[in-house]
């Protein structure tokens, strides 16, 4: 289940080495990997605070959130295509990321696989981004990829999201508060928030939401999710908008939580889309 959660969309600075993920958010860096005696066990850089780290990574993972109990209040029991989806994958939560990381890391994604998304983060946070405690690097800041240029991004593979992804910067950098009051509003507003930078459409945007802020009730429409409404659901020409309008009524409050359920069966092959 470890990697579902760490390499199945939700995030893309964790690499598989060996029988371990290695993964980066803010400043931390940590290693993890599925325990005998306990279910995780985890390394930090030497010379780490492991308190500090600690309370870092089980806020990175949401632990304060009973995502069991939220299983359980889906409605799998009437739905035989989310029980189909629920059952492999016991265990599964949504990441709690840094809100401004993550809408970096899916302003990335536009129109790309996991592997290549991973790749630009990589190449961005080598370029600019601060060293860490191990010697790899952090993500940059929107300061400094509003000070780096376009063609810096360009220079990082980030090809036509170069353009919007620095304009964003640019805003960003003017407007410092911006992010931080935007994770704090209801969604819908929080949502046209986010709309209105450039680059960020409805996909993005409750990307962001269900895996930067918690909002259980965004609901990201790829294709493959699209594809699933349609033939399991019978939604086939619907809207994105009608789309996330059912999925707030037939999943309930927790339909974010659902669609990773969906979109992990998918991938998996468990659901054909």
């Amino acid at each position: 289940m470890l990697a579902e959660i760490l390499d199945g969309g939700q995030a893309f600075r964790w690499r598989k080495i060996e029988d371990f993920f290695e993964g980066r958010w803010s400043h931390h860096v940590a290693r993890l990997k599925p325990g005998k005696k306990k279910p995780i066990e985890y390394a930090f850089p030497e010379g780490s605070d492991v308190k500090t780290e600690l309370k870092a990574l089980g806020d990175y993972f949401a632990l304060g959130v009973d995502f069991r109990a939220m299983t359980d209040a889906l409605p799998w029991r009437s739905d035989p295509v989310l029980k189909k989806a629920i059952e492999p994958f016991s265990g599964m939560r949504i990441l709690r990321q840094p809100f401004s990381e993550t809408l970096f890391c899916f302003l990335c994604s536009s129109a790309k696989q996991i592997p290549h998304i991973k790749a630009i983060c990589e190449n961005v946070a080598k370029d600019l981004g601060p060293v860490l405690p191990d010697g790899s690097h952090a993500l940059p800041d929107w300061d400094t990829i509003a000070g780096a240029g376009e063609s810096a991004l360009r220079n990082a593979r980030l090809g036509y999201r170069a353009r919007y992804i620095h304009q964003c910067a640019c805003f960003l950098r003017d407007n410092p508060n911006w992010l931080n009051e935007t994770a704090k509003q209801p969604i819908e507003q929080a949502r046209q928030r986010l709309i209105s930078l450039p680059g960020v459409g409805p996909k993005i945007a409750d990307c962001v939401l269900l895996f930067g802020a918690g909002q259980m009730e965004a609901f990201p429409v790829d294709t493959w999710i699209a594809k699933i409404l349609a033939r399991a659901y019978g939604l086939k020409n619907w809207s994105m908008p009608q789309m996330q309008d059912f999925a707030r009524i037939h999943f309930g409050d927790s339909c974010g939580f659902a669609q990773q359920y969906l979109f992990s069966a998918v991938r998996a092959g468990i659901i054909v889309n």
